[in-house]
């Protein structure tokens, strides 16, 4: 490759490594750099007594809530809060919730990252593995509402294209392998890297890193064919991640019902897709900061851009709320009234005006003060968001069922009233312990952070300065 070439594809590079391996890869600077980025995220990468304690709490309350589901295999629905007038309860808000909070690693390593923001660098891989796990687990969740799953197959059989729920399937299918290679095939240069560099881990491990590495060596010609794969993938992934939370929204907004019956869900889901993955990130960010020690590499300053990346999704998000309750509220349909009423002023009108102010206006106002915008006022403001963004999907799926078309009479309290019960719950935390488990084993198996880059961005920084 000439050196013209190089410094063409070095001008396009965002995410992946920069292609300087006449330069850089052969310096001394590099090397050192190499050693200590290493040493200190390898650390971490150990089936320590820490990881087996936590991943063994995880298990045990995996297979309580497990032993709950077979228990609602067993009975059938029934053992639900869910009756005719509300066939969508929990299960659904948290498959919603479940694909939302996976559009995060769009946003960061497509949309920021394509943009030259090279302060997402050090969180890009983070965003991924959050990407991945809700993803992957977006998908087991909707098994939870089939109260036939052994026919899950079926969709895929005998699937009709004219079907949103066929489109879905697919889109979330497709989002979750795209997403696994968003964080693989970064992470191969820094897996080369590793390899060599993991004293007293298991062998199994070492052989991984040894297979996965792809006899990756830091050529240039190798690092021209990652750009080229990693730029059709972070374009490619930009529309899909679209259609993900886009697809979705049309499993309610192709009904009539009111609540429902709305032309802007699609960008609605998708801005509020943005404020839960980012609230996640911020999460995430702050644990591995402080278990992982890595307070070199994620920094109060990346603390306050993503502080600041929240208050614009959550503006953004804002306006899309703004529109969602305005324009029917003008109207005032009979339908539609009654529904907005129940919100404002009925019975889901504390969850509701509680979500709005604590888990959107309140958190956008408070960072906007620099001060606000640290690793724990922001872990706070994070954890408080992203409950928040899970109680505003079960206000999207549950209280438009609570008023149907037809009277509801000669019905017990209980049918109308929706309440998910215990086995409900369990199902609904076995879900998020999935996804633990899966954060957790990405985490410690594999580099949380991109070793190569921030050694190569460390030393290029040096020479700059010299």
């Amino acid at each position: 490759m000439n050196s013209g070439s190089r410094a063409k594809l070095n001008t396009k590079n965002n995410i992946i490594p920069d292609l300087m391996a006449g330069t850089i890869f052969k310096s001394e600077r590099y090397r050192q750099k190499v050693e200590s980025v290493s040493a200190d995220i390898l650390r971490n990468v150990s089936l320590n007594r820490g990881f087996l304690l936590w991943m063994g709490f995880l298990t045990a309350v995996l297979l309580a809530c497990l032993y709950a589901y077979t228990i609602q295999l067993r009975e059938g629905l029934g053992v639900t809060g869910l009756r005719d007038i509300t066939s969508w309860g929990v299960y659904i808000a948290n498959f919603v919730f479940f694909v939302a909070t996976s559009l995060v690693g769009m946003l960061i390593s497509c949309v920021l990252g394509l943009s030259g923001a090279k302060w997402v660098k050090p969180i890009a891989r983070i965003a991924e593995i959050i990407a991945v796990a809700f993803a992957a687990v977006a998908g087991l969740v909707i098994i939870s509402d089939m109260g036939r799953p052994d026919r899950l197959p079926y969709v895929f059989l005998f699937g009709r294209f004219q079907s949103p729920i066929l489109w879905d399937v697919t889109v979330v299918t497709t989002y979750f392998f795209v997403s696994l290679l968003l964080w693989f095939l970064p992470m191969i240069p820094d897996l080369a890297i590793a390899k060599d560099r993991l004293p007293g881990r298991p062998a199994f491990l070492v052989r991984a890193y040894e297979i996965l590495s792809v006899k990756w060596v830091d050529h240039e010609k190798q690092f021209e064919i990652l750009h080229k794969a990693m730029r059709i993938l972070l374009i490619l992934i930009i529309p899909l991640a679209f259609a993900i939370h886009t697809v979705t929204s049309w499993l309610f907004a192709v009904t009539p019902r009111p609540g429902w019956d709305s032309t802007i869900f699609g960008p609605y889901f998708i801005s509020g897709a943005f404020v839960s993955g980012t609230a996640a990130v911020v999460i995430a960010m702050y644990f591995f900061r402080v278990s992982y020690k890595l307070e070199k590499y994620i920094t109060d300053f990346h603390f306050d851009r993503i502080g600041r990346v929240l208050i614009l999704v959550s503006v953004l998000y804002f306006y899309f709320n703004l529109n969602e309750f305005l324009v029917p509220g003008y109207k005032l349909k009979t339908s539609d009234a009654i529904h907005l009423r129940e919100l404002f002023a009925g019975h889901h009108a504390f969850l509701f005006w509680g979500v709005q102010l604590l888990g959107l206006v309140i958190p956008a106002i408070l960072l906007l003060f620099r001060k606000i915008r640290k690793p724990l006022p922001m872990l706070v403001i994070s954890v408080v968001v992203l409950a928040a963004a899970w109680l505003k999907r079960y206000i999207i799926v549950v209280p438009p069922q609570a008023h149907p078309y037809l009277p509801a009479q000669n019905y017990p309290v209980e049918w109308i009233v929706y309440k998910p019960t215990l086995i409900e719950i369990a199902v609904s935390v076995a879900a998020i312990v999935l996804v633990l488990m899966i954060i957790t084993i990405l985490s410690k198996l594999f580099p949380v952070l991109p070793i190569q880059e921030i050694a190569e961005e460390e030393a290029l920084a040096k020479n700059e300065s010299v």
